[in-house]
């Protein structure tokens, strides 16, 4: 279901071809996210209202941007621990489909990680508008990160990875 809404956003924008491919796995994730907030926060600038200051705001953002943050942590912890890359940029040097710890429960933690400590940042940052990068990161992180991930561990690890995207999640 992931995959066709995606689809349907890119037709949409007639964003395919060359450029989709140009883009695919050519940027490391931890950037993407640097960029996301640098773009939430130039449209809580931009674009001051409607905004939805409240107490406590700050605590919650920290709470969940500390769960991002494990989250992330725990996912490279568990490539690590079997020796495989972490960079996303080069799947051909993945060695081991992982599938203990948080991978039990997504098939990406570190982008959840990530996208959880983006959601902190727009709740520290109260502004609607800066909402707005949150499913765009998604967009574009099924589209240009994940989904060329995925047809590569499909190709590499065959009916061990189809087994397993069929038990966990992409997500959460």
């Amino acid at each position: 279901m992931e995959d066709h809404w995606t689809k349907v956003v890119y037709i949409k924008l007639g964003i395919n071809g060359f450029f989709v491919q140009a883009l695919e796995l050519k940027i490391p994730p931890v950037v993407l996210v640097l960029v996301a907030s640098a773009l939430m926060w130039a449209l809580s600038v931009v674009f001051p209202n409607p905004n939805f200051a409240f107490s406590g705001a700050t605590f919650v953002a920290i709470v969940m941007a500390s769960a991002g943050a494990a989250i992330a942590f725990f996912g490279v912890l568990a490539f690590r621990s079997v020796g495989t890359t972490v960079d996303p940029r080069v799947p051909n040097q993945s060695t081991t489909l992982v599938v203990h710890g948080v991978y039990r429960v997504s098939r990406n933690p570190m982008y959840v990680g990530f996208f959880l400590v983006l959601c902190a940042w727009g709740v520290f940052l109260s502004n609607v508008a800066a909402l707005v990068m949150l499913p765009v990161f998604v967009l574009y992180m099924n589209r240009f990160q994940i989904g060329p991930e995925e047809r590569h561990m499909s190709e590499k690890f065959e009916d061990a990875y189809r087994r397993y995207r069929g038990t966990v999640r992409r997500w959460v």
